[in-house]
């Protein structure tokens, strides 16, 4: 539909532009963080770069290929993540791992882990435009993620260093401790909307 009040500047930029999955509900983040709670505090981290990479671990050359592009070698211990300067390794299965980068990034990593993996059996997928990536902390984060999500979320079960796969309400995410009162959460794109309004409403009660 033609809008009337767009300038012809921005009509004739064809660029493409990045859009926020939490569009639709930046309204409520931006009311949420204004009131700057100590007990729970929800922010978006977008647009960085994941990419899901498949391999056998047993595999040397493909371990090694990975750590050379990377910086770190994948997790083989289950629910784990490792870290390097530039990207995590989370581990999702026995031969699959999701590669995060640390900040917002063009896409870059897939063509080189693929150059890299050259000739080796594995398989590397950009995913970066079907899930978007929030940040949760404060002194009750781990109260309000266990509203929506059956892990057992103590910080003697689940702390830094560890990953999982697992629900909020009705969203699949994954979940990664990056300190006692902070937390990322990995959400499909799909849900990301109803993800950041379910747990805004969860917190509520905490920070009204």
């Amino acid at each position: 539909m033609w809008n009337e009040n767009r300038n012809d500047t921005a009509a004739l930029d064809t660029r493409p532009r990045l859009e926020s999955p939490l569009v639709g509900a930046a309204d409520l983040l931006v009311a949420h963080e204004a009131l700057q709670s100590k007990a729970f505090r929800l922010r978006q981290r977008p647009f960085l770069e994941l990419v899901n990479v498949r391999g056998d671990a047993r595999d040397e050359a493909f371990v090694a290929a990975v750590e050379r592009t990377l910086g770190v070698r994948v997790p083989v211990k289950p629910n784990t993540i490792r870290q390097a300067a530039e990207y995590d390794a989370l581990w999702l299965g026995p031969d699959e791992w999701l590669v995060r980068s640390g900040e917002p990034r063009a896409a870059t990593l897939e063509p080189k882990l693929s150059a890299a993996l050259a000739g080796v059996f594995a398989s590397v997928v950009d995913v970066s435009s079907g899930y978007t990536v929030l940040e949760a902390s404060g002194e009750r984060v781990r109260d309000v993620l266990s509203r929506g999500c059956p892990l057992d979320l103590h910080p003697r079960v689940f702390a830094p260093g560890r990953c999982a796969q697992s629900h909020y309400f009705k969203a699949s995410i994954m979940l990664v401790p990056m300190s006692h009162d902070t937390f990322e959460i990995v959400v499909r794109r799909s849900f990301a909307d109803y993800f950041c309004r379910m747990m805004l409403d969860a917190a509520e009660p905490l920070v009204s």
